[in-house]
């Protein structure tokens, strides 16, 4: 297998396993997804890291695959690669990207999926398809935009170029710059302490702030209104609350 899910402290680890550069191949998107969909199912997976290992992330896709796809393949396979990057971005619980080493276009565009990015201070980070005569294909046009904006989109999708980490750091592409060594380490924690809050109002935010972005305001107050009203129906609320009154702010355990 070419992505392998381990679960330790209520976090699942997807971690790609292609070497030498974790080439995101056919087999490869089509594993993401499967597994995408059962850590969404699972119940004691309540956060995600996506890992590539320590040396490299995902050098982006396999070029000699594509290569040999003509128009007719692609109209087809290009749906199944959305689709499984896809499934990544809609795992409604928080999940993070723990890069090392390249994340370039479709590793970049899987970086994209998470919510929240921890990167080597080596590390590279771009959309170079436009270099093949491309664009990107697995929401780099549509989710680099809406989290660094349009023009600074633009500037990596038209150029190809590389940002290494600390201008990926200054652009919003990545939130947080540790050494290689404790890239893993730093996301598994982020990652195991929000494991241990209440899973469906982490949801319910996520859930939220994502179908808001794609959305109008008076339909995004909406989707808060109904979440925020139907999380009183939960055990999590009546422990967080009752919590709070009888012994302060910040101490409520939800397992």
């Amino acid at each position: 297998m070419t992505v392998h899910l381990e679960v330790a402290e209520g976090v699942g680890t997807l971690r790609l396993d292609r070497p030498p550069m974790n080439a995101l191949d056919v087999a490869t998107q089509d594993r993401l997804k499967e597994l995408a969909e059962e850590v969404t199912r699972r119940t004691d997976v309540r956060a995600v890291v996506i890992h590539g290992g320590e040396k490299v992330f995902a050098a982006g896709a396999d070029i000699k695959e594509m290569q040999a796809m003509d128009h007719a393949a692609m109209i087809v396979r290009s749906r199944a690669l959305q689709d499984s990057f896809s499934a990544v971005a809609r795992i409604p619980k928080p999940v993070v990207a723990a890069v090392t080493g390249y994340a370039l276009g479709g590793g970049c565009e899987l970086a994209l999926c998470a919510d929240f990015r921890i990167a080597a201070d080596d590390a590279r980070f771009g959309q170079p398809e436009i270099l093949l005569g491309l664009i990107p294909g697995a929401g780099g046009t549509q989710r680099l935009s809406r989290l660094i904006g349009p023009s600074r989109a633009k500037d990596l999708i038209f150029t190809g170029r590389m940002v290494k980490a600390d201008e990926a750091l200054s652009l919003g592409l990545v939130d947080r710059i540790v050494p290689a060594a404790e890239v893993y380490t730093e996301a598994h924690t982020w990652a195991a302490k929000l494991a241990q809050g209440p899973a469906i109002a982490l949801r319910a935010a996520k859930e939220s702030i994502d179908t808001g972005l794609e959305t109008d305001l008076e339909t995004g107050l909406a989707v808060e209104r109904n979440w925020f009203a139907g999380l009183f129906a939960t055990e999590d609320r009546e422990r967080g609350m009752r919590s709070f009154v009888e012994e302060g702010p910040g101490k409520a355990k939800f397992l």
